[in-house]
C-alpha cells in the first residue's frame, strides 16, 4: 500500500471514477469529463484565448470552461502563457503531452464517423474541420502529391502542407499557397470535401488549378458506415 500511495500524485485523478489501473480508465479520468476532449481539440493547432475557445464551443458556459481548463492545467495537459505585446492576453495551449493526444482524438472521430447515427450536418468548428482533414487523409493516395494549401474559415486561417503522405497543419497564412479554400464557416467546407457538394452552391470559394483542386479534395473520405 505504501508503494501505491507514493506513486499516486496528489493532483492525479487516477482512480477517482473507476479504481482501475488500466490506461484507458486513466485516460477517461483525464479527458472524459464533458467538454474536456473538445477543449483539447480546439487547442490542437496552437494556443488560444479563453474567448476564442468559448466562441468555437458555443454550448459551454464560462464557468464550465474555466473549471475544465483548470483541471486540464492541473494534470499537465494544458499550459497557460501570455501573448506578447502589442495585445498581451492570457493564452491556453497544450503541453507536449497534450499534443500527443491527437491520435486519440483522430481514431475516436474516425470510429464514430462510421456510425449510421453520425450527423455530419451539425455545427463544426474550424479546428475540428482541419483536424478531420488530418484524420481522413488517404496517406497512400497522397504520397505523390505536394501542395501548400491555405484555408480561410471565417476569421481563422490555417496552412496545410501536404508532402510524402503527411499533412501538418498550422494556424496562419501561407505566403504563396498552391490552393486556397475560403468559406464563412466550416460546415460548407465539410459539404464540399465529404459530401460532394459543388463549391458555388454552398458559398465556398476555391483558387488554384482545377485538376489539383479535384485531386486534393479526393484525398479525404469519411469511413464507410457500419450497418
Amino acid at each position: 500500500m505504501t508503494l501505491q500511495n507514493e506513486t499516486k500524485s496528489a493532483k492525479s485523478p487516477h482512480g477517482r471514477w473507476y479504481g482501475d489501473a488500466c490506461g484507458t480508465a486513466f485516460g477517461l479520468e483525464l479527458l472524459g469529463e464533458r467538454w474536456s476532449l473538445l477543449i483539447v481539440r480546439e487547442l490542437m493547432f496552437g494556443p488560444r484565448r479563453f474567448s476564442d475557445i468559448r466562441t468555437n464551443l458555443p454550448g459551454i458556459s464560462a464557468k464550465v470552461l474555466t473549471e475544465r481548463l483548470a483541471g486540464l492545467e492541473a494534470n499537465d495537459v494544458v499550459l497557460r502563457s501570455t501573448a506578447p505585446e502589442p495585445a498581451p492576453a492570457q493564452l491556453y495551449g497544450l503541453t507536449e503531452w497534450g499534443y500527443a493526444a491527437e491520435p486519440v482524438i483522430q481514431e475516436l472521430g474516425r470510429w464514430a464517423a462510421a456510425s449510421p447515427l453520425h450527423d455530419p450536418t451539425l455545427p463544426l468548428s474550424p479546428a475540428s474541420f482541419m483536424l478531420s482533414l488530418r484524420t481522413m487523409l488517404d496517406a497512400e493516395a497522397a504520397r505523390d502529391m505536394e501542395a501548400e494549401v491555405l484555408f480561410t474559415i471565417g476569421t481563422a486561417q490555417f496552412t496545410a502542407r501536404l508532402a510524402n503522405g503527411a499533412m501538418p497543419v498550422m494556424r496562419g497564412n501561407a505566403r504563396e499557397p498552391d490552393l486556397r479554400f475560403e468559406a464563412p464557416a466550416a460546415p460548407p467546407l465539410a459539404a464540399v470535401f465529404y459530401g460532394g457538394a459543388a463549391p458555388e452552391t454552398v458559398g465556398v470559394q476555391i483558387t488554384g488549378a482545377p485538376d489539383m483542386v479535384r485531386t486534393f479534395i479526393s484525398l479525404f473520405n469519411l469511413p464507410p458506415k457500419y450497418d
